[in-house]
């Protein structure tokens, strides 16, 4: 296991810890999709949001570099950001949306595409959920919060 420290912010360690990390959202994406636990786009992740905050355990908000200059899709995010700090739900932000999109299927029945800047993943209704890919996660999330770093930025890689 590799432990970042305030010293070692980059490098090696810190390099495969991240590819460790994109790898634990894959398997959580991966898993959560056919046990219909993933909510997709701004509006609908902000419905769900108001209605059982303590069902979601991570908060997705992906952009490509054309979503940067948009200046609603960044006030949504800072409003759904504010939100989940509030509530204890852990945020990341994903760059690399067409991956993204690979991972979670991202066409809708119809084959309307889906908005992928929000991604909310909630527990199963049966139970809490234990999955090592989102301990990892969570403790990926703590680990960035005591470096001053609320939310923290994975690069999906291409496949």
């Amino acid at each position: 296991m590799c432990n970042m420290t305030f010293e070692d912010p980059c490098g090696e360690n810190a390099t495969e810890r991240m590819d460790s990390v994109e790898q634990a959202l894959e398997e959580l994406l991966t898993a959560a999709l056919p046990q219909g636990c993933i909510t997709v786009g701004v509006y609908e992740a902000a419905k769900s949001l108001n209605v059982d905050p303590d069902n979601v355990v991570l908060c997705l908000l992906a952009t490509d570099e054309e979503d940067v200059k948009d200046v609603a899709l960044q006030i949504h995010f800072t409003l759904i950001q504010a939100f989940c700090c509030e509530n204890d739900i852990n945020i990341l932000r994903v760059n690399n949306m067409r991956r993204l999109a690979e991972i979670l299927e991202g066409v809708k029945p119809g084959g309307e595409s889906m908005d992928l800047h929000c991604v909310l993943v909630t527990n199963p209704q049966s139970s809490t959920w234990k999955d090592p890919a989102l301990s990892k996660l969570n403790r990926f999330c703590r680990d960035s919060r005591g470096l001053d770093q609320w939310v923290p930025v994975i690069n999906l890689p291409e496949r």
